[in-house]
């Protein structure tokens, strides 16, 4: 049982450096690109069914790689980013941003913390694994999704916990 992990293509917000959470925003021309390349490089995979990220960037990315695979897109809300409350659609060097996300415990105003994010995707991983037993998975979701998912299979301290950074439109295999 395979699980394929894939960041969604490239956004406006991920060129300006903006901080994307929940802010629902499309992709660009080069996202839209990403997508389709992504779906080229699956078709030489066997890909059962893709799990997504309900928030449009993920979402239009899923459904790109699934029509080319021929795999269903199921939607889940456990894969959605990060909630940074307020601070969705600041910038990365807004003071405190960068230093308040490696807190896992801190939650942002209006917002979720790390420990949360960290909750709902084991308790998702561990579920897929009994629901699609002996399938090959697709998860396409966000940055700090797939840091999270990169730290149910690996043994890592917090710095690479945090250096972990998968580019858009990129995917990495795992064994479910």
């Amino acid at each position: 049982m395979k699980l394929y992990v894939a960041r969604h293509g490239q956004t406006q917000y991920n060129l300006e450096k903006r901080i994307c959470g929940h802010a629902d925003v499309p992709l660009t021309p080069r996202g839209i690109m990403q997508a389709h390349e992504l779906a080229d490089k699956m078709v030489s995979y066997s890909v059962d069914i893709i799990i997504s990220s309900p928030l449009q960037r993920a979402r239009d990315t899923a459904v790109i790689v699934g029509e080319r695979v021929g795999a269903p897109v199921v939607f889940d809300d456990r894969l959605k980013e990060r909630d940074f409350g307020t601070t969705d659609g600041t910038y990365e060097g807004t003071p405190g941003f960068t230093h308040t996300f490696e807190q896992f415990g801190h939650r942002y105003e209006d917002g979720e913390t790390l420990l949360h994010v960290v909750q709902r995707v084991y308790n998702l991983l561990d579920e897929l694994r009994y629901r699609y037993e002996n399938k090959n998975i697709m998860i396409i979701s966000h940055g700090g999704v797939c840091r999270v998912i990169n730290s149910y299979f690996s043994s890592l301290d917090n710095r690479e916990f945090f250096d972990f950074f998968l580019e858009n439109g990129k995917v990495l295999e795992y064994d479910l």
